[in-house]
């Protein structure tokens, strides 16, 4: 979304969703890399990236290699500004290569999309139902996983000593229950594509990625209201209160916010 500030457009709102790193099989430094990469406004040199990250050119250059080989970024010649060869520019890849998850969400929120744009008396409403029982349906299956492997690994001293203050029915347990299911939610926004930011208590959620852009600037009532609704479902799957969440589309330069607790008036 571009909105006219200063006599001159602005971007505001989420990137395209990445690559899923998972698939490419990377190394935690090269998946460190590729995060600075991908959080830059364009495309970088190999002198840029290594200041950034405080690393030797040569380390920076390797690891760029190794991404470009596994289709994670890219590169292309700066224009020329005299002698010598150009630098390489360097940029990370953006596409709808995702988990399979994540392939079965985008695919059936952008038919819904469109279906409920053109056919619903009431798209938001609607997408927002149809968003809460995929969101009910996801924290069913795909995050049963994960509450499988944790349950492996039973909990030491240290961490029982940790959880002692909360009692069970206290003020303090609640809230603490809540800030886990919201974190839950947060990580599943994650494997979803959305590259969530989150504050410490998962109630404000910066979505720098969406992985149905385009279909979110044409039909933003019924796709943002798809993904209002995926929190929505999740959370009150995990037994908290979902009344009250907001997400604002395009609310700020590079991302959405997603509110996970109701604002108060």
């Amino acid at each position: 979304m571009k909105i006219i500030r200063n006599g001159s457009e602005v971007e505001y709102g989420p990137q395209p969703s990445l690559a899923r790193r998972r698939r490419t099989r990377l190394t935690p430094a090269q998946a460190a890399l590729l995060d600075h990469l991908a959080d830059q406004p364009e495309p970088c040199t190999v002198t840029a990236l290594a200041e950034l990250m405080h690393q030797h050119p040569n380390t920076v250059r390797e690891h760029l290699d190794a991404l470009v080989a596994a289709g994670a970024a890219t590169r292309a010649a700066a224009p020329s500004t005299g002698r010598g060869r150009p630098a390489w520019l360097y940029t990370a890849t953006t596409e709808s290569r995702l988990s399979d998850d994540a392939q079965e969400y985008a695919s059936l929120a952008a038919a819904l999309a469109g279906q409920i744009a053109r056919t619903s008396a009431d798209p938001a409403g609607d997408a927002d139902a149809a968003g809460m029982e995929w969101g009910r349906d996801l924290v069913r299956t795909v995050m049963a996983a994960t509450d499988d492997a944790s349950t492996d690994d039973a909990p030491d001293a240290t961490d029982r000593r940790r959880a002692a203050p909360s009692t069970p029915g206290s003020p303090e347990h609640a809230a603490s229950a809540e800030v886990r299911a919201r974190r839950r939610v947060v990580a599943l926004f994650d494997e979803l594509g959305f590259a969530p930011q989150a504050d410490d208590d998962a109630a404000v959620v910066r979505l720098r990625r969406c992985p149905l852009l385009a279909a979110a600037h044409q039909h933003p009532e019924v796709v943002c209201g798809v993904h209002l609704g995926l929190a929505r479902g999740a959370l009150a799957e995990l037994g908290v209160p979902a009344e009250g969440l907001t997400l604002l589309p395009f609310a700020e330069r590079g991302a959405c916010r997603l509110h996970l607790t109701a604002v108060p008036e």
